[in-house]
């Protein structure tokens, strides 16, 4: 989990988010960008990686076209429409906001986990996080009374889950067939070792400005 920002579901969020983002992952292009349908997200990835233009004056009648943002011709962005019905899903569909379909077929072929648009990942480390955290849970007593305690413990299960969280999926095989277990920060070099939770919270931490 590369970042998280507590809160709800507004364009603001979505801004933060993919600023924060792109200060984590050095300002570099990603392959591929995919989510749902949320409208404010094409917005927000045009502000994190796009290009803000003024269109210049055509000397015609009229009020001047105002400034806009264009998408860098490498960026590649797909979004996933899910048609339910009686609460299930029945149909996925998937389109190409920003870059070439060919591009986006690329992106894919290229990548070591999937060959298709999808949500997945996070839809299901959303049901991980409810697992980890029972404020979240649908229909829970355990709801937050306190927006600075919710907030904080959202970013102790999200945090946690990187460094002292072993996933099946990422274990590594080594010899005689075994698999030794790996977190996410392992899988993403970060790390070496599964951490405790008393080495990750009495590690040393420097505040930023």
């Amino acid at each position: 989990m590369v970042s998280v920002v507590p809160g709800k579901r507004t364009a603001e969020n979505a801004e933060r988010l993919l600023a924060d983002f792109k200060r984590r992952t050095g300002g570099r292009m990603m392959r591929l960008l995919t989510t749902d349908e949320y409208a404010p997200y094409q917005q927000a990835i045009l502000k994190a990686y796009g290009r803000r233009v003024t269109p210049p004056r055509t000397g015609k009648p009229g009020r001047p076209a105002g400034p806009r943002w264009l998408a860098p011709p490498e960026l590649n962005y797909a979004t996933v429409h899910k048609t339910r019905e009686k609460g299930h899903v029945v149909k996925v569909q998937t389109r190409v906001i920003f870059g070439q379909e060919q591009a986006v077929r690329a992106a894919l072929e290229a990548s070591a986990v999937s060959r298709h648009v999808n949500t997945s990942f996070i839809e299901r480390h959303n049901g991980t996080d409810r697992n980890r955290n029972a404020r979240k849970v649908r229909k829970t007593y355990c709801f937050s009374k306190d927006w600075d305690v919710h907030d904080a413990v959202t970013y102790f299960t999200m945090f946690s889950y990187n460094f002292c969280w072993s996933v099946r999926t990422l274990a590594e095989p080594v010899a005689n067939g075994r698999l030794r277990p790996r977190t996410p920060a392992m899988a993403a070099g970060l790390t070496d070792h599964l951490w405790s939770l008393r080495e990750w919270l009495s590690f040393p931490f420097v505040q930023r400005e």
